[in-house]
């Protein structure tokens, strides 16, 4: 079954999906992780923006199983966005975890989608 992404993400960072108050907080954190996504060659070449819990993350990521951290990557960002932990080790840890994440999603995507540097883009 389709998971819509904002309700995904509410409900890691402690919310009701059916609950309302903080969605445009919520969705505001969401993308902005979009945009960085996209600066990472992940997601859409002209970006994604949702504005309501309609998308779901096959939209955002397709069919390609490979790209599931993707969504631990936007739930990091977003509670650190949102609702940051407490204590600095904590959000050491999330911030560890997200760099990390980075890394594994340039690799995966030089893999797929590598530019040579050497040539200039017209």
């Amino acid at each position: 079954m389709p998971q819509s992404i904002l309700n995904s993400v509410k409900k890691v960072v402690g919310l009701a999906p059916d609950d309302p108050s903080f969605d445009l907080d919520i969705l505001l954190h969401i993308n902005s992780v979009f945009a960085t996504l996209n600066q990472l060659g992940i997601g859409r070449d002209e970006g994604f923006l949702i504005e309501d819990d309609g998308p779901t993350w096959e939209v955002f990521l397709g069919e390609d199983p490979r790209y599931n951290f993707v969504k631990s990557y936007v739930y990091l960002r977003v509670r650190l966005l949102f609702d940051p932990p407490g204590t600095s080790f904590v959000i050491q840890s999330y911030q560890e975890q997200i760099k990390e994440l980075e890394f594994r999603m340039s690799v995966l995507r030089e893999g797929e989608k590598w530019i040579d540097p050497t040539i200039p883009v017209v």
